[in-house]
């Protein structure tokens, strides 16, 4: 509670200033004025410290920012957590998909969760309980030096924890492109009791020509579900609380703060802070590829594997139909440990590949 005067928690921040957390130590640079707020430049296959601390407490908020316009460091600048002593992370994700947008661009999202307040400043404000220790690292692994890196981590130590609180995970994945006839996993191999808290998912749409990308259902497989999942969405639009196609929206829980027509690059949210997803021993979480259009389009872009549908209030002419495009995600949610090893991270080439042009700007240079 918020007005909740607790003699027995103490705030802190670490900082490129004050990067062991201590108190009374901040804005000691240049006599106490401002002087060393940043990190710079952060050297190209270098690994940056951002916490390192002992005890129990929370990670409140993290605050972070670097030059913009540049998708190869938003795609290839990595965030790892390990919670409690864990040799493996707990979350793994490039810095722009882990605040909420996806294929390395910078957009306008505000959630109650991860935002890219004005395109440039990035906030995670997703509590974050450790009992004994807690690290944050971030890697750059975009084969450049990025001029600078601002940060600051805000969390609380002292806190009493409830026996059942979880851990945060965050798993990042990508499938470009998806095969066809099968449903892209957006995270799989999760092992434990835990909570699902949200997916970021990007789409780069191939079959453009009157067709639309995202009629393919959410299904969330918990516990013992085996064939059929026992939560089951009407498509993809409609999981982020849409209807009828995409427009740009941002809300508290879900919206899509990208849908770029030209570029056929689209990236939506859906947190589930109301409606969260609990599980005992497992979970599994896909989304079918699916699309809706005429039947010439589909057999236009798929030929004798066109597999076309019913639709419900379709014309003849019109169908649902199996696609592949190129899609990626982040998975959010909290689990009691040990956790799982994550499958291995895509390498840096397989992250950014087919991202770097703007059919209206052309291509987008690595080192801008």
């Amino acid at each position: 509670m918020l007005y909740t005067c607790a003699s027995d928690i103490r705030s802190y921040a670490a900082t490129a200033e004050n990067k062991a957390a201590e108190r009374g130590a901040g804005g000691q640079a240049n006599n106490g004025r401002k002087g060393s707020a940043a990190i710079g430049p952060f050297k190209a296959n270098a690994v940056q410290t951002l916490l390192d601390v002992s005890g129990t407490g929370i990670v409140r908020h993290i605050w972070c920012t670097i030059p913009p316009g540049n998708v190869r460091a938003m795609r290839n600048l990595i965030v790892r957590m390990y919670w409690d002593g864990q040799s493996h992370p707990s979350v793994e994700v490039p810095l722009g998909d882990f605040f909420g947008v996806a294929h390395g661009r910078q957009r306008n999202m505000m959630s109650d969760y991860v935002s890219m307040q004005d395109e440039r400043g990035f906030n995670c404000w997703i509590p974050m309980p450790f009992r004994t220790h807690a690290r944050i690292t971030i890697e750059n692994d975009s084969g450049f030096d990025i001029d600078l890196l601002f940060y600051q981590v805000d969390f609380t130590l002292g806190d009493k924890l409830d026996e059942d609180a979880g851990y945060f995970h965050a798993q990042f994945r990508r499938s470009n492109l998806c095969p066809l006839f099968e449903d892209y996993t957006i995270v799989d191999g999760i092992r434990g009791t835990g909570v699902y808290l949200g997916t970021v998912i990007g789409v780069r749409s191939i079959l453009q020509e009157k067709t639309w990308f995202g009629e393919g259902e959410v299904k969330f497989f918990i516990d013992d579900d085996d064939r059929y999942p026992t939560i089951c969405g009407t498509g993809l639009e409609d999981y982020m609380g849409s209807a009828w196609g995409l427009r740009e929206v941002n809300t508290s829980q879900q919206g899509a703060p990208m849908v770029d027509y030209p570029n056929a690059l689209f990236s939506i949210y859906r947190f589930h802070g109301k409606d969260p997803i609990y599980f005992r021993d497992s979970l599994k979480v896909t989304v079918q590829q699916i699309g809706y259009g005429p039947r010439e389009s589909a057999k236009l872009g798929y030929g004798e594997d066109a597999v076309c549908y019913p639709a419900a209030g379709a014309s003849a002419e019109n169908c649902l139909f199996e696609r592949s495009d190129d899609y990626c995600s982040v998975a959010y949610w909290y689990q009691t440990l040990p956790s799982v090893p994550f499958p291995q991270l895509p390498g840096r080439e397989e992250r950014s590949a087919d991202l770097l042009i703007d059919k209206e700007k052309g291509p987008e240079r690595a080192d801008q």
